[in-house]
């Protein structure tokens, strides 16, 4: 099977490519640096020739939910009719577990996905996953004073390369619209995360639990972000993965 997978050189992107090429598919690569811009649709349409099917883990990072509707609104529009034209049988895109319970802006354009992919006229499979263990780290970047707020927030974490084989073993299947949710085997609190991560790299730097306010601090806080029901159980947990492969290098402080 053919598959192109958009947003294929970012983290999960570069898994997915990985997890199809173990499983023998061809795979083509949609990215602005093999010269499409889903923004746009800029080369889309010569990219997905001859594709059986989409993957597509294109993302923008924001906090802005201006610059995430723009982003994702025009990419998955595009995205999506350029697929129809290519006679793509499957359409599978990933997002957010509580994107539609939980008021942050980033996942305001993962809704807006969501509706678009429903909508459309391509063969389609959603799947949810909750925060990777990376995002403890994604927190950190840029950050380099003593104290480090961490929003309240509690997640089920899950392996970034478990998502990626769900996604591929999805793609090779029926559509299924919603699927059933991917999350981590354990719950845990993002300060926590970022303390033991901090803790793994021989840093010393105060994490400070920061509640949001309003009913996006109450969802964080609450479990809006954790799996309503049943769930596709990752094995992986947070502490095997610092201990890893991808551990965390020591600080220089």
């Amino acid at each position: 099977m053919k598959v192109a997978v958009a947003g294929g050189t970012g983290l999960m992107g570069r898994l997915v490519v990985q997890e199809l090429g173990s499983r023998s598919h061809d795979t083509v690569v949609v990215s602005r640096s093999t010269g499409v811009d889903l923004t746009t649709g800029a080369g889309l349409d010569a990219a997905l020739a001859g594709a059986d099917a989409v993957i597509d883990v294109g993302n923008v990072t924001t906090t802005s939910r201006a610059k995430s509707l723009a982003y994702f609104g025009p990419a998955t529009e595009h995205l999506l009719r350029a697929s129809e034209r290519a006679g793509v049988r499957h359409l599978v895109a990933l997002s957010v577990v509580g994107a539609d319970r939980v008021g942050l802006g980033y996942y305001a354009g993962k809704v807006r996905q969501e509706e678009l992919i429903a909508a459309g006229g391509v063969p389609w499979t959603v799947l949810r996953a909750t925060q990777f263990h990376e995002f403890a780290g994604q927190l950190l970047a840029g950050g380099r004073g003593p104290v480090v707020p961490v929003p309240r927030m509690l997640s089920r974490p899950v392996a970034a390369s478990e998502v990626a084989a769900e996604l591929v073993r999805l793609v090779a299947g029926p559509a299924q619209g919603m699927a059933t949710p991917i999350a981590g085997p354990e719950p845990l609190w993002m300060h926590d995360m970022v303390r033991r991560l901090l803790r793994a790299r021989g840093s010393r730097r105060l994490v400070v639990p920061l509640p949001l306010p309003g009913a996006t601090g109450r969802a964080l806080s609450s479990g809006g972000l954790l799996p309503e029901g049943g769930f596709v159980h990752g094995k992986q947990s947070y502490a095997d993965h610092l201990a890893g492969p991808t551990a965390p290098a020591p600080a220089s402080r």
